[in-house]
């Protein structure tokens, strides 16, 4: 996947880029974001939540970052060496070519204690000369960086975090009182490194710049290693491994879980408002990664993601919640910062508000998780076991409730899409005690699963709009029911007439927008375009679904990654980036046609 554009340094007119320009790489921890013109506008250090010390992504002013770049007008190829997640990027100028591969190094047995950004510059023909500079920024208006002399050379301190520049043959140079920077110029066959490395609250190890270069060779090694263990050969092979790899950046390896995009405040409108902090892991994308990581045959992820679930689970119970941090606690309250906003979308904020929220989706999530899990050979444990019956005995009472829907919207209503959860959950509880996997009552698990099927057919569908609308007493519809074309609850003619109705009401073309009266607010939802195609395929339209996700897979940007939401109009991309749900919708959109058309 690769594409020639052209990128002049004046590019950035209003200081940022489209979304669509960004590739993404990680090392397990945090994730770093690199536009076609070879800036890093996002980076937080030490982890994936920290505030970004680099986050010209957000303030294009203010926010810094690492920028590398040639001096001289120049186009640009990039890809990712094939089936890792290290990026590579061709300059093109008028007097030669320069490659530069980016890599977050991985260390002998994972990731590294500390953060490395390494940049490997190599002349390919004639010369290129290259700007570099290494710029913190305010840590979202919190924060000052300053340079520091010690007797290893010039560090930048900002608010804990310590971060040294090392490099090869890189012209590096003190750029005022808080960069570093430099340049030089590459030639047939020459070798030029800057590397960023940086901790926080902790001491920093200065790297050889030699043992760095081998590092940035051990890390694709590292993931070529990991791909090899990675097992789809159906259709759409190259964007299933593609988001594959995608879905490992957003794994946080220190504890197990899975943060659902790797930025914040990332907006769904162009006209703003509509702006979360997505570096949390929710139940339910952990559901659909574990359906994925499970049918690739990756064994430590999956055992790895369950685990930590349930963990936090016990730890922060005996409710569950929509989504914890990613070291399994509950989320903290929204803070928000006085930073301008990617083109001055406002707000920018850390924290999402949906965390106190009752949505009973959750309860399928989890127990779609858990039935997948046992199904793929594990047993659980005599305490997850009761732990399971629990909440089967509670979702036996709360589905009758109100709650804010997967949408996490402001008013409480009885939503389809979530008393289907409640009757995936309870049909999935059954069927763990029917493998003498949990404890408890199958017959009333039983018996409520069929009053739910009752209750959502009578309530929940209406036959002047031939479908399943938003809410109970509702004749707006919404895409999320989509869901529960795989999940079993219907794949006849109720749901094949619903799939029509939303085509026609919320599609644009190949893509979808979430619900009724949300396309004057913001743009398309990458995962419903994905949930059509899914749906599809569960009701015997083979072909349709295939060409809709043909025509999905072409929406990707030039390296493969999805953001949250695409413009219908320009295919601009919104929303946080890269997305979990998005790839995941896809990697499991392909897998459910793989398995009902082979």
């Amino acid at each position: 996947m690769a594409r020639r554009t052209t990128v002049p340094p004046a590019s950035r007119s209003d200081g940022y880029v489209d979304l669509r320009s960004y590739g993404a790489i990680g090392d397990g921890r945090t994730v770093a974001l690199i536009a076609e013109d070879g800036s890093v506008d996002w980076l937080p250090i030490p982890n994936l939540d920290s505030v970004p010390v680099f986050a010209r992504l957000l303030d294009a002013d203010g926010g810094g970052a690492i920028a590398l770049s040639p001096v001289d007008e120049f186009t640009v190829t990039r890809r990712y060496v094939p089936t890792t997640n290290v990026l590579e990027t061709t300059f093109t100028t008028g007097n030669g070519v320069a490659r530069v591969t980016d890599a977050l190094v991985t260390g002998v047995a994972g990731r590294l204690p500390w953060v490395e950004l390494a940049r490997r510059i190599e002349g390919v023909s004639g010369e290129v000369k290259f700007r570099w500079k290494v710029a913190p920024g305010s840590m979202l208006g919190s924060a000052s960086p300053w340079i520091d002399k010690t007797t290893h050379g010039a560090v930048i301190r900002i608010d804990g975090v310590t971060i040294a520049v090392r490099g090869i043959d890189n012209g590096a140079r003190r750029s005022g009182n808080q960069a570093i920077a430099g340049m030089f110029t590459t030639s047939a066959g020459s070798l030029h490194q800057v590397t960023v490395v940086g901790t926080s609250n902790e001491p920093l190890h200065l790297p050889d710049p030699n043992n760095v270069d081998r590092g940035i060779d051990r890390t694709i090694d590292n993931w070529l290693a990991w791909s090899k263990e990675f097992s789809y050969d159906g259709p759409w092979a190259e964007a299933v491994q593609r988001s594959a790899l995608a879905l490992k950046l957003l794994i946080f390896s220190p504890t197990g879980a899975i943060a659902a995009a790797a930025t914040t405040s990332l907006p769904e409108s162009l006209s703003g408002g509509k702006n979360w902090d997505y570096r949390y892991a929710w139940v339910r994308d952990l559901a659909y990664t574990v359906t994925a990581l499970t049918r690739f045959g990756l064994r430590e992820e999956t055992h790895g993601s369950v685990s930590w679930l349930l963990r936090t689970i016990r730890d922060n119970g005996p409710d569950l919640h929509v989504f914890y941090d990613l070291d399994g606690g509950l989320p903290g309250p929204v803070e928000s910062h006085d930073v301008a906003g990617w083109r001055g979308s406002q707000p920018v904020v850390s924290g999402n508000p949906a965390g106190g929220q009752l949505q009973l989706g959750v309860y399928g999530d989890l127990f779609d998780v858990m039935r997948r899990y046992v199904e793929a050979g594990n047993v659980l444990d005599a305490e997850t076991g009761r732990l399971l019956a629990g909440v089967a005995d509670k979702t036996c009472d709360f589905w009758h409730r109100q709650d804010h829907g997967m949408w996490e919207l402001p008013d409480k209503q009885h939503y389809t899409s979530s008393k289907m959860g409640c009757w995936s959950a309870l049909d999935n509880a059954v069927r763990l005690c029917e493998l003498g996997q949990i404890p408890g009552s199958g017959a009333r698990w039983a018996a409520e699963r069929d009053a739910i099927k009752e209750w959502v057919e009578e309530n929940c569908w209406s036959e002047e709009r031939q479908a399943y609308v938003f809410f109970a007493g509702s004749d707006d519809l919404d895409a999320s029911v989509l869901l529960h074309a795989p999940s079993g609850f219907e794949r006849g003619p109720r749901m094949e007439s619903t799939i029509d109705a939303l085509r026609e009401e919320l599609g644009r073309g190949a893509l979808m927008y979430r619900y009724s009266g949300v396309q004057s607010e913001e743009a398309t939802f990458v995962s419903c375009a994905f949930w059509t195609a899914s749906a599809l395929a569960c009701v015997g339209r083979h072909d349709e679904a295939i060409a809709l996700m043909d025509e999905l897979v072409g929406l990707a940007n030039d390296v493969g990654l999805y953001s949250e939401m695409i413009d219908p109009d320009s295919l601009d991309f919104l929303g946080n980036f890269p997305q979990g749900l998005s790839h995941l919708a896809l990697v499991n959109t392909a897998i459910t046609i793989e398995e009902l058309t082979r």
